[in-house]
């Protein structure tokens, strides 16, 4: 079975409990790998930790970085941004190639949205 739904629940869960989201960047800036669908995607995590394995465990991301957004921002600027661009969201990738679910921005913000009316 696939770890993606799970991870995608948790992902909202935990940014609206814990108002952060995290991020990976090197001196190159942010990761923005193609998936296999052919989309580019940046990929964010909803806890510290989540994001420490990635950079534990992935060789290619054993460089990079934590980067911490707040909630409101990644609401107000990221999520904007990266629909602007054409990039999709990774949500809480895991596992030792760093997989997971791909989202546009804006799904991502409506459930969001969802979740934080029905608190």
């Amino acid at each position: 079975m696939s770890q993606a739904s799970p991870q995608y629940h948790a992902f909202i869960k935990e940014i609206l409990e814990h108002q952060k989201v995290w991020a990976i960047k090197d001196e190159q800036g942010f990761p923005s790998p193609t998936n296999p669908s052919g989309e580019t995607t940046m990929p964010f995590w909803s806890l510290q930790s989540r994001a420490e394995k990635i950079i534990k465990n992935v060789p290619v991301y054993s460089t990079f970085q934590l980067h911490e957004i707040t909630l409101d921002d990644f609401l107000n600027r990221w999520l904007t941004g990266l629909e602007e661009d054409g990039l999709c969201v990774g949500v809480n990738w895991s596992g030792k190639r760093a997989i997971g679910y791909d989202l546009k921005p804006k799904e991502v913000l409506e459930r969001i949205k969802y979740e934080r009316e029905i608190e």
